[in-house]
């Protein structure tokens, strides 16, 4: 499986990166993103919640679907790219970025068309998603997806490809 496309910032020797993250990122637009998060995960209405994930930075084609609680990445939505006629499940997390103890990484998520992410399942950074892949329910994709496969696991695997 390909490596994750991922840039890694080194933190401050004796702390980890989590605790300086304000370094990197505005507060004032991380609460902004926050706010808007509130509306993509819990508004019933699915034109009000791409206007506010691309008001974020999240780059969403014409008729993305967010399920209920969907959370996408308030540090680095810009990061994130979400293919047209594409369903993101009940509960799912996609991720832009990871804060550790001795660094920070980030990368690009790119999520191609007509792929459906189910439920519960988490999109780990620098990852990409090929056109009509199918994310099995409770899954963690840790590296790409090939269009057209099935998906599922822990970590993810392909199980079928169509």
């Amino acid at each position: 499986m390909p490596a994750r496309r991922l840039n890694e910032v080194p933190a401050p020797q004796g702390t980890n990166s989590l605790w300086v993250w304000t370094r990197t990122r505005s507060p004032i637009k991380v609460t902004f993103n926050f706010l808007m998060l509130l509306l993509v995960r819990y508004s019933p209405s699915l034109r009000l919640k791409i206007v506010a994930m691309k008001l974020m930075g999240v780059k969403a084609g014409k008729q993305v679907s967010m399920a209920l609680n969907t959370t996408v990445d308030i540090f680095y939505p810009e990061l994130i790219e979400i293919g047209d006629n594409s369903i993101i499940g009940y509960n799912a997390t996609i991720l832009a970025h990871e804060y550790l103890i001795d660094k920070m990484r980030n990368g690009p998520v790119t999520i191609g068309k007509n792929v459906l992410v189910g439920a519960n399942s988490t999109i780990l950074a620098g990852v990409s998603i090929g056109d009509n892949a199918t994310v099995s329910a409770g899954s963690l994709v840790n590296c790409d997806v090939p269009a057209g496969a099935f998906v599922g696991g822990v970590p993810a695997r392909v199980l079928e490809r169509k």
